[in-house]
């Protein structure tokens, strides 16, 4: 029985240990797995580039050929249009010299015959004759010097050089890998800075490549992996920085080739580089019939379920206060997928993200339409009820932006709130760190911070909207913002400092809100 009591103590202790052994047989077995896949992949691809450098290789040669066939029929061609030339002027010249010939030996004949003329007279005259003859003789106004000659030397070519060079040719000069160096990697503010080296100096490389890939895969890349290698080409420097990225996976993927002017080189090894950030949607099930929601964006609908034959304002309405506006549009919730909480109603122009938050910190903007008549950003706990109203509750936080019949802008809990002496900013950024129950909103454009919500949570929160008469346009995948994760270490160092960002006068920034001590706001005022 001790023995029994004592094995199963002894299992207790050392099942954490086994947890971990299994663990990192599982992950072990993940990298070899991938690992051969790689194997596999690189074996295939030496074959098919094999392949493909032969197939290169040849037709390389085949333009030498065909270059060499040309030159040589253009050469041979050269020749005999010589040939042609030089033996027609020969030839002419030739026949000019028969004719002359022919004519010569007559006069010779004549001149001959002349002699024995005994009239002197008769003699007198063929004496003339022959002398008139001679002077117009071709044989005597021909050139005795051909035109033309037989050499053909200077058609010759000389292809030792050329013979010189084919001989040395060789494979062409490829550059060195690359080496990332990741302590000088940043992952900032949505933008990712890549440094990298060369082993080897080299001064012919004349630009690099760098490319990249989304993940959620921690360590060495896959084979196999969802997404494609993107590229940023022709890169000048050892660095490059990307900008404006969405981190909508946990990791990124990075590597970089050099090039000269002749080929491009191995790549590096790949490094990856954690890029988590908060990623939501909105959840359509969740929203107000009156809204029409896509995937990063929510707009106010008034002709959004009007085709359904329902009645909202009933007895299950009864005796609640609501907002009033100019239009009512009397919708009822769809039926709504089993698992998934109520539609939002009545006046409640509301709908939530579809992730909550429960623990750590998170940071996301939203930019409203420029005509927005009235919206509302902020927190909620997710048993909303379908009639509430963000920030007229106490599991509501937010703040409000009214620009119909009075215009106002402020923080709003438990159906109080607190005037923000600040302009409307263009797009807001809310901060939320769970943890330390915290609450933030900032304009997103300079990141002034606009008001801050001390909060203990005591369940998970999700995101939420309110939206009349405009739309709203949802920007996620944001890392916290240097300034704003700057800000937050001054002031949880200060014990609570109330100050703005951008310093602005005391009298004007936005503190730390205790709901306790705020007035009640009339709710005609706000939609």
């Amino acid at each position: 029985m001790l023995c029994l009591i004592w094995k199963k103590k002894n299992n207790k202790h050392n099942f954490p240990k086994r947890t971990l052994i299994i663990a990192t047989l599982a992950n072990k077995n993940e990298e070899l797995q991938n690992f051969i896949e790689t194997l596999n992949h690189t074996l295939g691809r030496v074959q098919v580039n094999s392949t493909q450098v032969v197939s290169d290789l040849e037709e390389e040669f085949d333009t030498v050929y065909s270059i060499l066939d040309e030159m040589k029929e253009s050469m041979i061609n050269t020749i005999k249009q010589e040939t042609v030339r030089k033996s027609h002027e020969l030839q002419n010249q030739l026949t000019q010299s028969t004719n002359a010939l022919e004519s010569a030996e007559e006069l010779l004949e004549f001149a001959n015959n002349a002699l024995h003329i005994a009239d002197e007279g008769e003699f007198t005259k063929a004496a003339k004759q022959i002398k008139d003859r001679v002077t117009m003789a071709p044989a005597f106004r021909l050139t005795m010097k051909p035109k033309a000659t037989d050499n053909m030397t200077h058609l010759m070519v000389d292809f030792s050089q050329e013979r010189q060079l084919l001989q040395g040719l060789k494979f062409l000069p490829v550059p060195r890998a690359p080496e990332i160096v990741l302590g000088d990697c940043l992952v900032i503010d949505n933008e990712v800075t890549v440094t990298w080296r060369i082993p080897v100096e080299d001064s012919k490389i004349d630009h690099y490549i760098l490319e990249y890939r989304k993940t959620n895969h921690e360590g060495l890349p896959r084979v196999k992996d969802e997404q494609c290698w993107e590229v940023v080409d022709n890169i000048k420097t050892s660095e490059y920085t990307l900008q404006g990225l969405r981190f909508d996976t946990k990791f990124m993927n990075f590597r970089v080739r050099a090039c000269n002017k002749a080929a491009a080189g191995d790549y590096s090894d790949p490094v990856t580089l954690e890029t988590r950030a908060f990623n939501f949607g909105f959840d359509s099930t969740s929203s107000h019939l009156n809204l029409k929601v896509e995937d990063r964006s929510v707009e106010w609908d008034p002709q959004g379920g009007k085709g359904v034959d329902s009645k909202v304002k009933g007895k299950e309405n009864k005796g609640r206060s609501g907002t009033p506006s100019p239009k009512r549009t009397s919708v009822t919730r769809s039926p709504a997928p089993r698992g998934a909480r109520d539609r939002f109603t009545g006046e409640s122009y509301t709908v939530l993200g579809d992730t909550s938050i429960e623990s750590g910190q998170h940071y996301w903007e939203v930019k409203p339409q420029k005509d927005c008549k009235s919206y509302s950003v902020g927190l909620a706990y997710r048993n909303l009820g379908k009639f509430d109203q963000l920030g007229k509750t106490n599991t509501t936080w937010c703040i409000h932006v009214n620009n119909w019949l009075q215009n106002s802008f402020a923080a709003k809990h438990n159906n109080k709130a607190k005037n923000l002496d600040v302009p409307v900013p263009d797009s807001i950024g809310i901060y939320c760190d769970f943890d330390r129950g915290q609450l933030s909103f900032y304009n997103a454009e300079n990141k002034q911070l606009l008001h801050t919500f001390k909060v203990r949570f005591t369940q998970p929160v999700v995101p939420a909207f309110m939206v009349w008469c405009g739309g709203l346009t949802l920007s996620t995948g944001l890392q916290i913002p240097s300034a704003v994760r700057s800000f937050q270490k001054t002031e949880n160092g200060l014990g609570g400092s109330n100050s703005s960002i951008s310093q602005q006068d005391p009298s004007v920034a936005c503190d730390i809100c205790f709901y306790d001590k705020l007035p009640s706001v009339d709710s005609s005022l706000m939609p």
